[in-house]
């Protein structure tokens, strides 16, 4: 048996492929858009991906179900409460995928959607009645359970889905051996859960006794909890959710019409009628020099979730990268789905070397400095990070904005005062600076190094 977990780090997002060796008949779960790694791996160990399942309509990302079947002739598998406007085989509870020595088996687990499945592995020369791990989706995390109040848009109630979860987690998942493996689908930096565990790997018994939500408890108090205190969930995932049921051009196609090289002039003819321009460039190169009006999302932080918060997923895009990242930079949006990329910047801040007069900075002061600044009222200081990060410490006298709320609470700040940004290191303020100066706010700057660098500077903090 053949059983690989690959890791997406920016996504928090684990994918697996099963295969047998002796068949060399494999199945791919819940892949990423750009399906190289998974043919690749497959090749090499002289297999061939006949088969890949989702475990549900992923909300954070869209899933490579439609270019592996193109690409390498993969049967695609939903649960059989899923409708999608592709072909694709149902499974149920009990339904199986053989792959020679090695069986999948389906165990309907609705909850996190009502679609969700999971799926018990099976190396048949260990036990034909014991599962040798089970794959749980987004219905059982390591240290979490899935959220269940995702599909509110789409017509379902938290309370429902909670109350669905609770039964899938206790009859169905909790009643499989102590020594099952759990491959999850996510990892801790998802937004599909609250609690979720750096471990990729758990078992069964470890989830029994140490997972908070699989404690002994009532239905009614386990529905309580999984929605309360849920992080807030992107705009984008109730499109990707949608998305991934549709029948929609490959990335491949995708990124083949958005990368075209773009003129300067053509770049700021499309600024003016109201396309975004996204510097992927790290944040302390964006702070030395950029093009007026653009956003920073760094690509080396959590460049798709942040750039489907605040980017609009109905204006074209132009890619401002470092000369050779521009196809990265397209293929991780393409990851959520945002293929309304119209092109990059031929050779990118390159291009404004003679038109110094279309080039912005940021100020990023030191600690030190900040903290004099704002003892002297010369300044006021934002702290984008989300409420969980600034209960645990703050600047005292900083004002609370969160970054994904920033948009829509940008009037409630001065625009006669200076404003200095800070997060926890300096990624999600650059982010915000390029925002609030994208709608004319006058005088924004950065702590640099964001309450990491506060805190070695040894300024005082408080917590609550």
């Amino acid at each position: 048996m053949v059983l690989h977990q690959f890791y997406l780090n920016c996504l928090a997002h684990a994918s697996y492929l099963v295969g047998d060796e002796r068949t060399g008949v494999a199945a791919v779960i819940d892949p990423q858009r750009d399906v190289d790694q998974y043919l690749a791996f497959a090749e090499a160990r002289g297999l061939r991906i006949a088969h890949v399942v989702l475990t549900h309509l992923h909300a954070d990302f869209v899933a490579g179900h439609l270019e592996l079947r193109d690409r390498a002739g993969a049967t695609i598998y939903l649960g059989a409460a899923a409708s999608a406007e592709y072909a694709f085989t149902p499974l149920a509870d009990g339904d199986r995928i053989a792959l020679g020595r090695v069986r999948l088996q389906a165990i309907e687990t609705p909850g996190h959607t009502p679609e969700s499945i999971s799926i018990a592995v099976y190396d048949l020369d260990r036990s034909a009645t014991e599962p040798h791990a089970v794959l749980t989706g987004d219905t059982l995390f390591v240290g979490d359970v899935g959220r269940p109040d995702l599909r509110a848009a789409l017509g379902w109630s938290a309370a429902d889905l909670g109350a669905r979860l609770y039964e899938s987690l206790w009859t169905k998942l909790l009643a499989l051996p102590d020594a099952s493996l759990v491959y999850p689908a996510h990892g801790a930096g998802s937004l599909c859960g609250k609690a979720l565990s750096k471990d990729t790997v758990s078992t069964i018994g470890n989830e029994r006794r140490s997972n908070y939500a699989l404690q002994p408890m009532s239905k009614s108090a386990f529905v309580d909890l999984v929605t309360a205190d849920q992080p807030d969930a992107p705009p984008y995932f109730t499109y990707d959710a949608v998305l991934n049921s549709k029948e929609r051009p490959t990335l491949d196609e995708a990124l083949a019409r958005e990368l075209n090289p773009m003129t300067l002039e053509l770049v700021l003819a499309l600024q003016r009628t109201g396309g975004q321009i996204l510097d992927t460039r790290d944040p302390v190169e964006f702070a030395s020099a950029h093009l007026a009006g653009s956003i920073n999302i760094g690509l080396g932080g959590q460049y798709a979730t942040w750039a489907g918060t605040v980017l609009d997923r109905e204006r074209p895009i132009v890619i401002i990268a470092d000369p050779g990242r521009e196809q990265e930079s397209a293929m991780r949006l393409g990851r959520i789905g945002f293929d309304h990329i119209v092109g990059f910047l031929q050779d990118g801040l390159r291009s404004l070397e003679a038109r110094p007069d279309l080039t912005a900075t940021t100020e990023r002061v030191s600690a030190p400095l900040a903290a004099e600044r704002l003892a002297a009222g010369e300044a006021i200081v934002v702290d984008v990070r989300a409420a969980r990060e600034r209960e645990q410490k703050h600047i005292a006298g900083s004002v609370h904005v969160p970054l994904n709320h920033l948009a829509d609470r940008m009037e409630e700040l001065p625009r006669d005062r200076p404003i200095l940004l800070h997060c926890a290191g300096g990624y999600r303020s650059s982010i915000a600076a390029s925002l609030l100066k994208r709608r004319g706010f006058p005088h924004v700057g950065e702590i640099a190094g964001g309450i990491a660098a506060w805190e070695a500077a040894q300024q005082p903090l408080v917590s609550g």
